[in-house]
């Protein structure tokens, strides 16, 4: 499977991506600079996490409107696998991706600690290979990552399904204690409408190996695999 991963100026994730996806899984991945058009026969794009063009602006506005970014459009508009991993879950919002804003943190404070995560559903491409109602344990590190939309998109987004990660304790239990940003609901990912574009906060490429203590984000890069090898 090949796997190719978007690098805007400051990023800082990407490396962390490539990693993973060659080193821990054993699969094809490139880099694939902003100002590039052609996608290279890439089966799953990553947009890394980061802080593009310097969060000028707001996070991920600038890197909306890079040159690659027709290309990632046109790819996820064809089915193509699209995965935003925090600067780049913001970079997919920009881009009207995916839905809703992502916010200054409720404390307005940059956060960078392990949170726990659980999966709504398991019958999307990047959870197929993890149990539903599964609490992950992932690290964040952000400082706009606070979800928000409107009721109605909220609620349209409950009614499709579209709310993939949810912020929970230990045992998978949500409240305000367990959510480190105030995000709508707990919300810490989502997926467009067709499925196949998904958007996270939490970095699963930083706890992806047992060198690390916790593999609980190779998970979602397996569940990628396990996907596309069906298809």
């Amino acid at each position: 499977m090949k796997f190719g991963i978007v690098v805007f100026p400051g990023s800082n994730c990407d490396h962390d991506c490539l990693h993973v996806v060659t080193d821990v899984l054993g699969h094809e991945g490139f880099f694939l600079w902003h100002k590039e058009r052609g996608l290279r026969g890439a089966d799953c794009l990553i947009l890394p996490g980061g802080f593009s063009y310097g969060d000028y602006l707001r996070s991920g506005a600038m890197a909306a409107c890079s040159p690659i970014m027709d290309s990632v459009k046109a790819f996820a508009a064809k089915g193509g696998l699209v995965i935003g991993i925090c600067n780049g879950f913001q970079i997919l919002q920009e881009a009207r991706l995916l839905p809703g804003v992502l916010m200054r943190n409720q404390t307005l404070k940059f956060i960078c600690r392990d949170v726990f995560v659980r999966v709504e559903r398991n019958d999307t491409p990047f959870t197929s290979a993890i149990r539903q109602n599964e609490v992950l344990r992932i690290p964040i590190a952000h400082m706009d990552g606070n979800f928000f939309t409107d009721k109605k998109q909220l609620d349209r987004l409950n009614e499709d399904r579209r709310i993939l990660f949810r912020y929970c304790d230990e045992d998978g239990r949500i409240d305000e204690d367990s959510n480190p940003n105030g995000s709508m609901e707990a919300v810490a990912g989502v997926l467009n409408e067709k499925g196949n574009v998904c958007g996270l906060m939490p970095h699963p490429e930083r706890c992806s190996e047992s060198l690390l203590r916790n593999r609980d984000g190779i998970k979602i890069f397996e569940s990628i695999v396990t996907w596309a090898q069906k298809r």
